[in-house]
């Protein structure tokens, strides 16, 4: 493919994107909200339940109004899973250094520590960890989080883990001022996502080279993609800021702080090398001594100011104001 066709695919699929997005906020308005909290339940010590999932049992099912669920600070040792019928909570610890949620299930993906499948779901300042990779090595797939509900959002926010850490599985994500660890794989699945101003820290250390991103998007008419704005990625050891899951994988990094663990060739091709014209891989003014682009990949896609600004616009993720109805 020519560069020329290349940047042509890419321009049309930002066309795509935009045009079915302004159908989508026709055919499907948010319904506004009272975006007051209707009722606060306290987790922990002398609160209302001393299980996370205890209190998201207690909120009434298919419920339009939130609850905010506030977890005192300490260490929750459990499994927590958001149902489809628990849509509007607020999940929210006492800082994300002091409120953390932990579980150790591994090589399964469908098996996160906390899984959010109910849409319209917010967490501030608390943390999600998998500890598999620190009680045995040998097993260094563990996810934190596995994201699939629609209109979620998060909060200063830490996910803890080594390989596969967050699962942004499908659905429009938003992610403000998150702290996101990892090696291989460690922001992954078919979400149509921002992470805005969040820190990606590299844990590759020794082995050969980690991989930020593996997004999924298996087709072009999916609207998905990840866009990392303002970020900074650091670390130890060297990574390739990703590789794609599926054909159509779309990922850019625009604004960011790039560190010395980016590799210079910045992307790896995976099952797909050769056969690269499909995969939507792009950086825009980046900074940092792993932004310098002189060894990239030659596939890596070409976009212009106007492109790269509408692809980091919040209208990628929401053009109806669901953010806005968020407490």
């Amino acid at each position: 493919m020519s560069s020329l066709q290349s940047l042509n695919l890419v321009c049309l699929s930002f066309i795509v994107v935009f045009s079915v997005m302004s159908v989508e906020s026709r055919l499907f308005p948010t319904k506004q909200l009272d975006q007051a909290i209707i009722k606060i339940i306290t987790v922990g010590n002398n609160g209302d339940y001393y299980t996370i999932q205890s209190a998201i049992d207690s909120v009434p099912s298919w419920s339009n109004k939130w609850t905010r669920i506030h977890v005192k600070g300490g260490s929750y040792r459990e499994k927590v899973v958001i149902p489809h019928d628990k849509p509007y909570i607020v999940l929210e610890g006492d800082g994300c250094m002091n409120t953390t949620i932990l579980w150790n299930d591994c090589d399964d993906i469908e098996e996160p520590t906390i899984k959010v499948l109910a849409q319209n779901f917010v967490a501030k300042s608390i943390s999600f960890k998998n500890t598999i990779y620190e009680e045995n090595p040998d097993h260094p797939k563990g996810v934190a989080a596995l994201i699939a509900g629609d209109m979620s959002a998060f909060y200063d926010c830490r996910f803890y883990g080594m390989q596969d850490t967050l699962y942004d599985k499908e659905g429009r994500h938003y992610f403000k001022s998150c702290y996101i660890e990892g090696a291989t794989d460690f922001i992954f699945g078919n979400g149509r996502s921002i992470y805005e101003d969040c820190s990606i820290n590299v844990t590759a250390g020794n082995i050969r080279a980690g991989f930020i991103t593996a997004q999924s998007r298996s087709t072009p008419s999916e609207l998905t993609g990840f866009v990392f704005k303002n970020c900074i990625v650091n670390g130890t050891g060297e990574t390739f800021l990703g590789r794609p899951w599926r054909r159509y994988s779309r990922v850019m990094f625009y604004k960011s702080y790039l560190s010395e663990v980016v590799i210079r060739e910045g992307w790896y091709a995976w099952d797909f090398a050769g056969d690269e014209g499909t995969i939507l891989y792009a950086e825009f003014n980046c900074t940092g001594i792993g932004s310098e682009t002189a060894g990239r990949v030659k596939w890596e896609k070409v976009v212009s100011q106007k492109d790269a600004d509408q692809l980091a616009d919040i209208s990628f993720i929401d053009q109806e104001g669901w953010l806005l109805n968020h407490p």
